[in-house]
């Protein structure tokens, strides 16, 4: 039994890991296609794109890998989950479909890249915003009767569901305009510069909003957040995002360029940590435990060594495409 239990915990951790992996990997260029618009026809955009077309596509690696590590080892929590949240899973795919034609065929179909400029933006936001209703969703609770989804086809549609929606979009925004900061230059760059600012104070705002509701939706998150000692830990995932956003505005303000990129990471890895405060050890909050929603000890140990021969492989082809095409861009660039 213990060996199981310890089990279900790498494999959360695991799973989370590829949850984080994708947000922070994919969120930036999903942040680049919602700040697209805003960027000058020609050279601009053009830098945008070159700065993530040689990694887009692996980016979404991890979204894989964690869905399909959530289907194999918490079956139970994937069949809650995306019966809850179908049009959202739908609308986030149809998202990134889009997304991806329209990256390729902007640069194939020169006639109508007006158009396909517009349905990368639009996927991008649609990818984005899908993503962070979900969240507020699973936040919120989902109704669950003899471990099956017992609500209705809207239940994720709520205000705080839509807050988190519009806070991951605004996330996303800050992400990729200071992944721009890194990869581009000239006006390009003076003009990430100044969304990224914006950006931050949006972001840091729907942190605050996102975090003062949340105990409220469930007497657990409060416990988890303010029972003595708990709070004493707790309080540390403020007070570091406070120092994170110091740092964050004086960076983009004294003309650094890739440390911003990294301080914006350390925001959604300390909103992360919040999460899994919230959250943990309940994978369908406050109905399934990772422990409930589990597959069996032998299931959990065969893709174990699988993951323990692939993972390290996703990271090792990442971080070398990443060194590979390191530096900034041009307005030929990959393409």
């Amino acid at each position: 039994m213990s060996i199981n239990m310890d089990l279900t915990v790498i494999w959360a951790f695991i799973i989370a890991f590829a949850v984080f992996m994708y947000v922070v990997m994919d969120g930036f260029d999903l942040g680049i296609g919602i700040l697209f618009p805003s960027f000058k026809v020609g050279e601009e955009r053009d830098q945008a794109m070159n700065s993530i077309a040689p990694v887009w596509d692996g980016n979404e690696t991890w979204l894989v890998l964690g869905g399909g590590g959530l289907f194999a080892a918490f079956p139970l929590a994937y069949g809650v989950v995306l019966t809850a949240t179908y049009p959202l899973i739908i609308a986030m795919l149809l998202g990134l479909v889009f997304r991806g034609v329209a990256f390729e065929f902007r640069w194939r179909d020169p006639r109508h890249r007006a158009l396909w400029d517009v349905a990368f933006s639009l996927g991008s936001f649609i990818a984005a915003f899908a993503q962070g209703v979900t969240l507020g969703a699973i936040l919120q609770g989902v109704q669950v009767e003899n471990q099956a989804y017992a609500g209705g086809w809207l239940d994720w549609l709520t205000p705080f569901s839509l807050l988190t929606g519009a806070g991951v979009v605004i996330g996303y925004a800050l992400l990729g305009a200071t992944w721009l900061i890194w990869k581009v230059e000239g006006g390009a760059e003076a003009h990430a510069r100044r969304l990224a600012l914006w950006a931050a104070i949006g972001t840091l705002v729907a942190m605050a909003a996102v975090s003062a509701a949340t105990p409220f939706l469930q007497f657990e998150y409060w416990k988890r957040w303010f029972d003595m000692p708990g709070v004493l830990a707790t309080a540390q995932v403020p007070l570091l995002t406070a120092i994170v956003a110091f740092l964050l505005f004086r960076k983009l303000r004294s003309g650094a360029v890739a440390v911003p990129f990294l301080l914006a990471l350390a925001l959604f890895a300390l909103g992360f940590a919040g999460l899994g405060i919230s959250l943990f050890p309940y994978i369908v909050p406050d109905s399934i435990t990772i422990w409930d929603a589990a597959a069996p000890e032998r299931s959990q140990i065969f893709m174990l060594i699988g993951t323990a021969i692939i993972m390290p492989v996703i990271l090792a082809y990442t971080g070398w495409a990443y060194w590979v095409f390191r530096g900034k861009v041009g307005t030929h660039g990959y393409h």
